[in-house]
């Protein structure tokens, strides 16, 4: 019995404890809950109910988290934004700037049926969906500025007379573009085809790159 007692005790000291998310790391796992079930069924299967099954939650966590459903909708829209952008921290000249940005269009990472897909749904809430659109709003304009400034940065150092902003606007459609055509049909829109018309819509205006 004794022994009984003893082999009781030392399997409940065994047992994993409860480790408590801190407030970060729950709005990390709600984001990723979200973004897995549109991933699965586009916007139709981003509900509350959806979202606290994957991600293994009560309804009123959405609510502290995010104030709202369409806070983490813009929660998610913001992750996905955040993790295409290149790390400047690897690209050390303007053209290194340049080629990894057109890089980050077609990392496998993103660039893929799933992922691609998760933008799509994102895109079709922007002008129905008052929150989701202030932050593409934000978004946008912190990246085309970034882009912007990148392609400037070559112009200067190439002494080519573009217009940057303009040139960074076609870019980001151009890839845009590529990315749909890619997520429609893989085959039809490769990742080398992509990032090759990228650097080729480039080429007249700043030379070769990449």
């Amino acid at each position: 019995m004794a022994g009984a007692k003893g082999r009781s005790a030392l399997a409940v000291q065994d047992r994993p404890k409860y480790t408590r998310l801190t407030g970060e790391e729950r709005r990390a796992h709600l984001i990723e809950a979200a973004r897995a079930c549109i991933a699965r069924g586009g916007i139709q299967q981003f509900t509350v109910d959806k979202v606290c099954v994957e991600a293994g939650i009560s309804r009123g966590l959405i609510a502290h988290h995010f104030g709202s459903i369409n806070g983490l909708l813009a929660a998610v829209y913001a992750r996905v934004y955040a993790e295409s952008l290149p790390d400047p921290a690897n690209a050390a000249t303007p053209e290194a700037r340049i080629t990894a940005l057109i890089d980050s269009y077609v990392d496998p990472r993103f660039f893929n049926r799933e992922a691609l897909n998760v933008w799509l749904a994102l895109w079709g809430q922007i002008s129905v969906n008052a929150e989701l659109g202030a932050e593409h709003r934000r978004q946008y304009a912190a990246y085309l500025d970034g882009v912007t400034t990148a392609i400037a940065a070559l112009a200067r150092e190439r002494g080519c007379s573009v217009d940057a902003s303009a040139l960074a606007k076609a870019l980001i459609c151009l890839a845009d573009g590529l990315g749909l055509q890619h997520c429609l049909d893989p085959g039809v829109m490769p990742s080398g085809e992509a990032r090759a018309l990228c650097l080729a819509f480039l080429e007249p205006h700043l030379g070769p790159v990449g």
